[in-house]
Order: C-alpha cells, then sequence, then structure tokens
C-alpha cells in the first residue's frame, strides 16, 4: 500500500511570527555593534534586544535614551525596524512581489490577507498597494510639515529629525532623537509648538485607523457606503479621543507636577495630545511619571483598548473593544444575538473578540505579578501602567524599563511582542498543526450556571 506524503505548510500567522523575530535577531546583532553607540563600546546584547523589540514592535520603551545613547548609524537602524515592524515585513515583501507584476498563490494571498488584517482576498493586490501610498503619502507629508520647525532651528539636521518623528509617530511607534536636548524629553520642548502638535497627532490617528478603514474611504466616491467595521472605528476612535482628553484634563487639571501651573488653553491642548497618544502612540508633553494614579489607570485602560485591526497601532484594537461591550449590552437587553448599528456580528467574532481580550488580559495580570515580585519598590499603579505600555505597544514609561532588572526587561519584552503579533495569532501560530478536532465527531451539550 503506497504510503501518502504529509503535504506540511507552514501557517501564515507563523511565517509572520517568524519574520517578527527574525528582524528583531538581526536589529540587536547591528545595535551590539560599536558602530551602533556614540560611545563606540558594545552595547550590553540584553539591552539591544530590549531596544530592538521595541523597534520591531512600534512600542517606544527604551532602556537608553535614543538621542542621546545611539549613534545615527543605529538610529537609523531603529528607524528601519520601526517601519519594518510598523507595516510588516510580509507587507513589504508582498508590495514588491505586486509591483515586479508576479501572480501570487493562494498560499501567498492568504499570507499577505493576514498581515495587513484583511479576510477579503479579491481586494487585497489593491489594499497592499493602499498600505504603501497611505504610508509613504503620511510619512513625506509629516516631514515636510516638521521641516517647517526643525529646519530653522537645526539646519539639514533637521531635516533628518523630521524623518524620524514623521515615521515614529506614524508607526505609533513613540521614539524620538530629540535626546541631544534632554535626555527622555520626548515632545515636552514643543508642547506649545501647533505645527508639531498636530502634525503628530494627525499621524498616530491616521496610522492607527488602519489602512482597511483608508481603503474603504477612498472607495465611497464609487460605492457610496462604508463598511460597519469602518463605522464603528471611526466613531469610537472620536469617542475614546474626547472622553481621553476629558479625563485626563479633569484628573490632572490641578496636578501641579503635571499641567496643574499651565494656562486653560495649554492644559486643554496637552490633555488632547495625551489621550491621542496614550491609546496608540508613545509621545508625552509633560512628565507622566508623576501623574495621579487615577490619570495612570485610566491611561492603561485607554492603551489596553489601543488603535484599529490593520493599523501599525496596538491594544486589543478598538472593534474587539465595541464588540465586546455591545455583547454586554445585547444581553443585559436578554438579546441572544450581538447588534450594533443595526447589523448582527456573527458569533465567531464574538467568541475571538473575547479570547483576545482575555489573553492580552493574562497578559498584563501575569507580567505586573511577575515584575511586582522580582523588583520590589515599583508602585503597583506604575507597574499595571508600563505593563499596559508594553503590551499594546504604546511606550510611555512610568520609569521602570530602564530600572527594571534582567528578568522584568525580558517579561517586557515577550508583552510587547505577544502585543505586537496579537495574542491569538501568537498562540494559534505556536499550537497550530497540534489541533487534531474531527469535523464530524459529536459531543454532549452540557449545561453550567454562570452569573
Amino acid at each position: 500500500m503506497p504510503v501518502q506524503k504529509k503535504h506540511t505548510h507552514m501557517k501564515p500567522t507563523r511565517i509572520i511570527v517568524i519574520s517578527f523575530l527574525l528582524i528583531i535577531l538581526f536589529g540587536t546583532l547591528l545595535l551590539t555593534l560599536p558602530i551602533s553607540s556614540k560611545n563606540r563600546e558594545f552595547t550590553p546584547v540584553l539591552d539591544s534586544l530590549f531596544t530592538a523589540t521595541s523597534a520591531t514592535c512600534v512600542t517606544g520603551l527604551v532602556i537608553h535614551d535614543t538621542g542621546a545613547y545611539w549613534s545615527m548609524f543605529g538610529q537609523c537602524i531603529i528607524l528601519l525596524m520601526i517601519q519594518l515592524g510598523g507595516l510588516g515585513i510580509v507587507s513589504f515583501a508582498m508590495f514588491f512581489n505586486f509591483a515586479l507584476g508576479r501572480k501570487l498563490g493562494l498560499k501567498s494571498m492568504q499570507l499577505a490577507s493576514e498581515s495587513i488584517g484583511s479576510d477579503d482576498f479579491s481586494t487585497i493586490k489593491e489594499l497592499v498597494k493602499t498600505v504603501f501610498k497611505i504610508s509613504m503619502s503620511c510619512e513625506l507629508l509629516g516631514m515636510l510639515s516638521l521641516m517647517t520647525v526643525f529646519v530653522p532651528q537645526y539646519g539639514t539636521y533637521g531635516i533628518y529629525i523630521s524623518l524620524f518623528l514623521s515615521v515614529s509617530a506614524f508607526c505609533n511607534a513613540g521614539f524620538d532623537i530629540l535626546g541631544f536636548e534632554n535626555e527622555y524629553i520626548s515632545l515636552t520642548n514643543y508642547a506649545d509648538n501647533p505645527v508639531v502638535m498636530i502634525t503628530i497627532m494627525l499621524l498616530i490617528i491616521c496610522g492607527g485607523l488602519g489602512f482597511i478603514v483608508w481603503n474603504d474611504l477612498f472607495a465611497y466616491k464609487k460605492t457610496k457606503k462604508l463598511y460597519l467595521h469602518t463605522k464603528i472605528v471611526l466613531l469610537a476612535t472620536v469617542i475614546l479621543i474626547v472622553v481621553g482628553a476629558l479625563g485626563v484634563g479633569i484628573m490632572e487639571w490641578n496636578n501641579q507636577e503635571t499641567i496643574g501651573k499651565l494656562s486653560i488653553s495649554q492644559k486643554i491642548s496637552r490633555a488632547i495630545f495625551q489621550s491621542v497618544t496614550f491609546r496608540t502612540a508613545g509621545f508625552n508633553t509633560f512628565n507622566t511619571t508623576k501623574m495621579y494614579d487615577g490619570t495612570k489607570l485610566l491611561a492603561s485602560a485607554l492603551m489596553f483598548i489601543g488603535a484599529a485591526p490593520g493599523s501599525t497601532g496596538g491594544g486589543i484594537k478598538i472593534t474587539t473593544f465595541v464588540v465586546l461591550m455591545a455583547t454586554v449590552y445585547n444581553v443585559i437587553r436578554n438579546r441572544h444575538d450581538t447588534i450594533i448599528l443595526k447589523r448582527r456580528v456573527d458569533k465567531e467574532v464574538v467568541y475571538k473578540a473575547l479570547a483576545i481580550t482575555v489573553l492580552a488580559g493574562l497578559a498584563v495580570v501575569i507580567t505586573t505579578c511577575i515584575i511586582g515580585i522580582d523588583k520590589h519598590g515599583f508602585k503597583t499603579v506604575d507597574i499595571i501602567f508600563e505593563t499596559s505600555s508594553a503590551m499594546a505597544t504604546v511606550g510611555i514609561s512610568a520609569g521602570i524599563s530602564k530600572l527594571a532588572s534582567p528578568l522584568s526587561k525580558i517579561v517586557l519584552m515577550l508583552t510587547m511582542f505577544l502585543g505586537r503579533v496579537g495574542p491569538v495569532s501568537l498562540a494559534y501560530s505556536i499550537t497550530a498543526g497540534f489541533a487534531n478536532q474531527k469535523k464530524n465527531e459529536i459531543i454532549p451539550e452540557g449545561k453550567i450556571i454562570v452569573g
């Protein structure tokens, strides 16, 4: 009897996970070299690995100030990792294949679809092109806008500063190279500059909406309709920005360590900026380590929710949060289906949203516990803040990353990686091939009482 060969194909999710790992490892190797640091000495492997993970996972948590510690070569490596991590190396590969006119097979189409976060194969080619059109256009326009501020101030070096900040903001990375002004200063020195603030906020929002939304908006002239996904993302984004701004503004209004000493207009502008950056990016316009505990918890919640699917931002994603809230609301109303904007949501989507939220929540809890046990002296709320920032790939720090022990840094790196590739995708990439579910298997029903 002939032996049948078992054809094994690597799952798209596993390929994507491996591609991120390869970028991180290669980046770590380059950052370790003396040419990457300003003092021209070897950088410890753990520090390089942490930085490479943070850059590739577009997080922004750092051990060393990017502008003060890393050389021009090291900064360029970090910038490249941010760009590859933000858009995904798979997306780059697919774009060049399409640009060269190569036809892709079913597996390649599945890979491209998984990388971008779309389930529509018929539009995948146009969507990949849209990813690069939007990315390059936004980053170029952002750079040109920022150049009006930094070129007059720093000459030709201002072009490089503008490019770095534009890419970092659009990719929701939160890295900056302004450490030569003051270490770990972020955008504090430019908090009253409307060009810098508005440009950075628009770049963060554009990158956080997701390319599926942008593709749908571009097609609106022809279709005259928007997907439910697009409506949810746009509406929820506005609501979260407003709620976040009100929360930060009200709670920090009299905090003399943050915005308490500022004028009313300055308080409002900083509250709006932090609301935008808390959810997806990682820049700051005041010392976030001095915020009240209540504000840190609000920021942690905003970070946990994050940006939209198929975007450069992290978190459990806006749509996941909306689906769960809608499910709770419909259960309260004794409905058996999840209804959003007069549309029924498939049960499978609800189950996936629940799985994503539970896994992400467990990651935050477990990481918080490990850091709390491993390194005493940190406030619990600060650890939650830092861990949420890592899981949601935001990058705003409570000052824990640079003071953490080696074990805590490793745990934070794992959390950043989990947040970037997605908890369900990572779990599936690990367990794919082990599942042995029989299609026609009949499983008896069991009754459980909950609530």
